[in-house]
């Protein structure tokens, strides 16, 4: 039974929230950034670039969820933020049939979108609802010339993980399916901006240790590859990963790459692949390009530096990057500089 009685405006709020289904799907930790450049560059300065940066944000009951942000990288290599939102949207969900009728793909429309802060790619499935970490944004151009922005990311059910594939032409929608074969249930896969020799290709981690280059003829199905990268030095020597998707520059494919080494610190380094043949490593940094300083170890998971991709802009590599898993920030560096130092 109801009855009438007071509450505080605090637990009011509380109620209301419940009523809304309000969530902090920020409250703990905001991290693991990817960019992409905006597929909107009008008005933008010449030498400057309009981004789309995702960022894993974890909220009550540590569950993961994917949001947004934009911003623009000057020709002066500053970085204006523009203003997030001070709310969030629900969106509107279909399933997509998919051959799978107890594993069906889900579409999400977010036009009514008036900034794209109040975008969230909440835990949906259940094979998501524990949690939807690490997207890795691609804008990827096919064959024909046609740009479709594809996200790599790891859905978390509880009990095991898998990889799915976010797809978006307009940031107003978003289609979402899992990547099936064996190569598909290990984190980490990245998706290159084109295709190599006909076929689809990414990155991977088969083993949890080393990073695999992988090729398929339908982008939703990885079943193999072939290891290209092997942890060789001691901040690298638990495991390596990639730290989002290929870059093309004219030398070849800038990968950065994450490495573990003892009490699991984490460093980001770079390679540098082949441009016709991403199996061949044509250069290796031997030193971390970025490591967690003193003032930098504590956060919600300690002693991590972390990015899901970077991009170029001219010769400058623009990348973002997490610090101990609790908030996001940008280094800039020459990728001539960065080529220089590889051995």
């Amino acid at each position: 039974m109801i009855t009438a009685s007071a509450v505080s405006d605090a637990r009011a709020l509380l109620i209301g929230a419940y009523f809304c289904e309000e969530y902090s799907f920020e409250a703990a930790a905001l991290f693991n950034p990817s960019i992409v450049a905006h597929p909107d560059q009008a008005g933008v300065a010449p030498g400057a670039l309009r981004f789309i940066l995702s960022l894993r944000g974890v909220g009550e009951g540590h569950v993961s969820s994917i949001t947004f942000r934009s911003g623009v990288f000057s020709s002066e290599a500053t970085v204006t933020m523009d203003a997030a939102s001070v709310q969030a949207i629900s969106p509107r969900i279909e399933l997509i049939p998919d051959g799978q009728p107890d594993d069906q793909g889900v579409r999400l429309s977010c036009e009514e979108s008036r900034n794209l802060s109040e975008i969230v790619i909440f835990p949906i499935t259940y094979r998501q609802r524990h949690g939807i970490e690490d997207l890795r944004m691609v804008r990827f151009v096919d064959d024909d010339g046609h740009p479709t922005y594809f996200g790599t990311y790891t859905a978390f059910s509880g009990e095991e993980i898998r990889e799915e594939l976010l797809r978006t032409n307009d940031f107003g929608t978003f289609e979402m399916n899992a990547l099936r074969g064996p190569a598909a249930l290990n984190k980490g896969m990245a998706l290159f901006p084109r295709r190599i020799g006909g076929h689809y290709a990414m990155l991977g981690r088969l083993d949890h240790e080393n990073i695999w280059l992988l090729k398929s003829n339908d982008l939703h199905r990885w079943d193999a590859g072939v290891q290209i990268l092997k942890p060789r030095w001691v901040w690298e020597f638990v495991q390596l990963g990639n730290c989002g998707c290929p870059i093309e520059i004219d030398e070849g494919w800038l990968v950065l790459i994450h490495g573990v080494g003892p009490v699991r610190n984490y460093c980001i380094g770079a390679c540098l692949l082949d441009k016709a043949d991403p199996a061949k490593v044509l250069g290796r940094l031997a030193e971390p390009l970025l490591r967690s300083s003193l003032f930098e170890r504590d956060g919600y998971v300690p002693n991590v530096i972390y990015s899901c991709g970077a991009i170029a802009v001219g010769r400058t590599l623009m990348l973002p990057y997490a610090v101990a898993d609790s908030f996001t920030t940008f280094a800039t560096v020459s990728i001539d500089a960065l080529l220089a130092a590889m051995i």
